[in-house]
C-alpha cells in the first residue's frame, strides 16, 4: 500500500508557472513508478509526465518544453515544475505510483494502483 499526498496547486495567470509536490509513503529504487496525471472538468483523465527508473522522464506531447518532472528518492517525493502554463492546463493534477518490476505504459491510468487525493490547478487568460 502506497499514500500519496499531492501539493502546491493554486492559481496563476497564463504563462505563469506553479510546482506541484507528491510524497509517497514508501518508495522502492527499481520498483516504484510514479507519475502525474490531469483531469479537465468534462474530460477523460490524462497522463502529464513519467519516471521510470531505468529511462529517461516521459512526457504527454501537451507537457513537453513546459513541463519538468523530477524525484528525490530519499524524500520519497515527486515533483512538478509547471511553466508557461496555458488555460488548457487547468485541471486537478493527480500523483499515481506502482510498485512492479516493469511499466508498459507510463502515461496509461490503468498502470497505477495508487493514486493521491488531486491538487486543482487553475490558470487564467
Amino acid at each position: 500500500q502506497v499514500q500519496l499526498v499531492e501539493s502546491g496547486g493554486g492559481s496563476v495567470q497564463a504563462g505563469g508557472s506553479l510546482n506541484l509536490s507528491c510524497v509517497a509513503s514508501t518508495y522502492t529504487p527499481g520498483r516504484t513508478y510514479m507519475a502525474w496525471f490531469r483531469q479537465a472538468p468534462g474530460k477523460e483523465r490524462e497522463g502529464v509526465a513519467a519516471i521510470v527508473s531505468s529511462v529517461a522522464p516521459i512526457y504527454a506531447d501537451s507537457a513537453k518544453g513546459r513541463f519538468t518532472i523530477s524525484r528525490d528518492i530519499a524524500k520519497k517525493t515527486l515533483f512538478l515544475q509547471m511553466a508557461n502554463l496555458k488555460p488548457e492546463d487547468t485541471a486537478v493534477y493527480y500523483c499515481a505510483a506502482e510498485n512492479k518490476w516493469a511499466i508498459t505504459k507510463p502515461l496509461s491510468g490503468g498502470e497505477y494502483s495508487y493514486w493521491g487525493q488531486g491538487t486543482q490547478v487553475t490558470v487564467s487568460s
